[in-house]
């Protein structure tokens, strides 16, 4: 029988190669980041266990933006004192998050669930356009802001959406070049997101 499959030594491997599977995070930090775990008292240890464990089972898109929310509907959408005529388009909602964090933008969110990429198999379908173009059609917004990330796939989808848009009474613009191109939206800082917020440009 394998160190893996005996004893501790399946445990502590399964729990590094589950900390390795996450995006950004090699081998040797899973090995310490498990060993953290270890070494933390049960109670919180437990207490992440949990944390995980909720964020799985209790939250789901926003049936209105797509943001992940434990409600019908998250705590942005339902706040009276964001500027409803104002769309900010994003790709994931960790951009969503990012923005949020800059602190610049009082309007509404719209998150596509992705980008589109044919070379992946990723059309129109697959992602939230339909219900973008079903809020938008409802009258309340006036700016829809293009909020994809500086990529080929985020431009495309811009272009996408605008075309989409281009009948309806609406402005189209798109974050200002301050960001760096080719780099994810949630990379960006505080002050690049909001130049970028203030720099917005039509398309």
């Amino acid at each position: 029988m394998t160190e893996k499959s005996s004893g501790s030594g399946g445990v502590i491997a399964t729990l590094i190669d589950q900390f390795a599977a996450l995006p950004g995070i090699g081998r040797k930090s899973a090995e310490r980041l498990a060993y953290h775990v270890m070494k933390m008292p049960a109670e919180d240890a437990l207490g992440f266990a949990d944390a995980v464990r909720a964020v799985t089972e209790r939250l789901h898109p926003c049936t209105r933006c797509f943001n992940l929310c434990e409600d019908d509907t998250c705590e942005i959408c339902r706040d009276s004192r964001r500027d409803t005529g104002l769309l900010l388009v994003v790709e994931q909602v960790r951009d969503l998050l990012a923005l949020e964090t800059a602190g610049s933008y009082r309007g509404l969110y719209h998150v596509l669930q992705g980008r589109l990429s044919p070379l992946d198999g990723v059309a129109a379908e697959q992602l939230t356009m339909k219900q973008l173009l079903q809020r938008v059609r409802g009258g309340q917004v006036r700016e829809v802001i293009m909020g994809t990330s500086p990529t080929v796939e985020g431009d495309a989808t811009a272009a996408e959406i605008a075309g989409r848009l281009a009948d309806l009474p609406v402005v189209v613009t798109r974050l200002a070049r301050g960001l760096v191109v080719g780099s994810p939206l949630e990379q960006a800082n505080k002050a690049m997101l909001a130049d970028a917020l203030s720099g917005r440009h039509r398309l």
